[in-house]
């Protein structure tokens, strides 16, 4: 893996967690990449995360995250302890290698993950789903702000793409961030769509209507 200019420093803390994993999870996926590429411990293991943008495809907003997929990892036996290191003035780490069951396993993760589409429960499909709860006008207001912020992302996606691009970073090492461009300059074009028709009317709702068109689907009064 090549490293990026990000970086994120949370001391080493032992997890206890004795869940066996029942299915790949994204974050799992990673950690197992790093100790493929090398025994590391979590202290580093963190640290990768956030230099190499990582934190963009798995969520390590709660610190222990890691930890915690590590332990499960371990009991499942997919990883194992290489050795324990004690520098002077800090705090002992434990090193992870990958075992032989964790490598085919990861490599049957991966493949499934890139082939076969997987669903996934999104928050904001839901909100759709229930946006006629709201006024056309709230709808508006925050579809706009959610525009804008997409494109902010996108903005600062695309940036340090060229960045990464001009320090000699190859395609292969940013297919992820790719994707991410694709799916939002998808979601921006959409939702400009969807505002415009908010915008014209062409697109509204009210209580009133709301009840008669329920009273008429319910009656079978859309053939």
């Amino acid at each position: 893996m090549i490293n990026r200019a990000r970086y994120c420093r949370y001391p080493h803390q032992d997890s206890h967690v004795t869940t066996r994993p029942r299915q790949r999870s994204p974050l799992a996926m990673v950690i197992l990449g790093f100790v493929l590429e090398a025994p590391s411990h979590a202290y580093r293991m963190h640290e990768l995360i956030k230099q190499r943008g990582k934190d963009n495809v798995v969520n390590v907003a709660q610190r222990n995250s890691v930890y915690q997929t590590i332990a499960q990892l371990k009991t499942a036996e997919l990883i194992r302890v290489r050795e324990t290191q004690q520098d002077e003035g800090r705090p002992e780490r434990v090193v992870y290698e990958i075992t032989p069951l964790g490598k085919k396993t990861f490599h049957a993760w991966l493949e499934a993950m890139l082939g076969e589409p997987r669903r996934e429960f999104n928050e904001f499909p839901a909100a759709l789903a229930t946006v006629m709860a709201l006024s056309p006008e709230v709808v508006l207001a925050q579809l706009r702000r959610r525009s804008e912020t997409l494109k902010h992302q996108l903005a600062e996606s695309l940036s340090i793409y060229k960045e990464s691009q001009s320090k000699g970073l190859v395609r292969l090492f940013m297919l992820d961030d790719e994707y991410k461009q694709v799916l939002l300059k998808a979601e921006i074009k959409w939702l400009g769509g969807l505002i415009a028709e908010l915008e014209s009317g062409a697109m509204t709702w009210s209580e009133k209507w709301l009840r008669q068109f329920a009273a008429k689907f319910e009656g079978g009064g859309l053939d």
